[in-house]
């Protein structure tokens, strides 16, 4: 089988759909159709069956996952190789990270690049998810959790703080709340669950139980969005929190404290432009 074919087969069993995989493959969701179609044909086997919403793995399909992954980091590993022999100040690099981490500390560090080298491109990508740099989803990543994968470099950037805060009319209307009354007649606005579980327990150390959910997201910047609208108390970065004229931090003694990591793939650490990056990433942060 070419990796080709096997390239469709994996994006279709990641996705469960077409549509999905034609999206992550940027290609229209009729090829998607005909290369599986094919596949199947060459093969003599079905690989999915067709439910009304979703393809769903044969054990034809299951015993293929396994040697199609192999052929899938194989053909990486070559890209990665040939793309670290690459010694130009010019060239793409893909960045995951935060949207908030994303604002304070890359955009700048990337504008900062791009005068001294403006052959180099960058396409960033910000999630909570965390990018899977051996599958090439991301050639740098600015990450708040650290991997411990043997393929990995891994740099501690900064140790950042987070805090309690609403605004000042929550404030105003509401009250100030107290430390160990674990936000009892307060409103709290949240990650999702399972975003950030250990939220759902406590507060930089305040516990959570007696205080109300009343807005949940999975995105940091609709965090920020909600506790300045005065939707409730919310546990934020000091970093970005601190520069919000109508944010103010309570329970000042409450707190805690998180790591940032960067994160590259060793075939491409030592490339020119990665060291670029990397070095005005890192500035960004010591700055702070």
């Amino acid at each position: 089988m070419h990796w080709d074919n096997a390239r469709f087969f994996l994006a279709v069993a990641r996705a469960g759909t077409l549509r999905g995989a034609a999206a992550r493959l940027s290609v229209d969701q009729a090829t998607v159709g005909r290369r599986i179609a094919a596949l199947e044909t060459a093969l003599s086997a079905r690989l999915f069956l067709r439910t009304p919403s979703l393809y769903v793995l044969t054990s034809a399909g299951e015993a293929l996952v396994a040697p199609a992954e192999a052929m899938e980091q194989a053909a990486l590993a070559m890209e990665r190789r040939v793309a670290g022999m690459d010694e130009a100040l010019s060239g793409t690099i893909r960045v995951a990270t935060t949207d908030s981490l994303g604002k304070k500390f890359v955009v700048p560090a990337i504008a900062k690049l791009r005068r001294a080298h403006p052959g180099i491109d960058i396409v960033c990508v910000t999630s909570v998810d965390i990018a899977n740099l051996t599958r090439r989803e991301a050639d740098l990543a600015i990450r708040t959790v650290r991997p411990d994968s043997p393929e990995l470099v891994v740099r501690r950037l900064a140790q950042l703080e987070m805090g309690i805060y609403a605004s000042r009319a929550y404030v105003a209307a509401r009250g100030t709340p107290r430390e160990g009354e674990a936000f009892e007649g307060h409103d709290l606005v949240m990650y999702q669950q399972p975003v950030v579980p250990s939220m759902w327990d406590a507060l930089c150390g305040e516990p959570t139980n007696r205080g109300r959910v009343a807005f949940q997201t999975s995105s940091t910047m609709m965090l920020f969005e909600a506790a300045i609208a005065g939707l409730g108390l919310a546990g934020l970065p000091c970093f970005r929190a601190d520069d919000e004229p109508e944010l103010v931090r309570v329970m000042p003694h409450r707190r805690e404290h998180f790591e940032v990591w960067l994160v590259a793939h060793l075939d491409l650490y030592k490339t020119a432009r990665m060291q670029a990056l990397i070095e005005v990433v890192a500035d960004a942060f010591a700055a702070s």
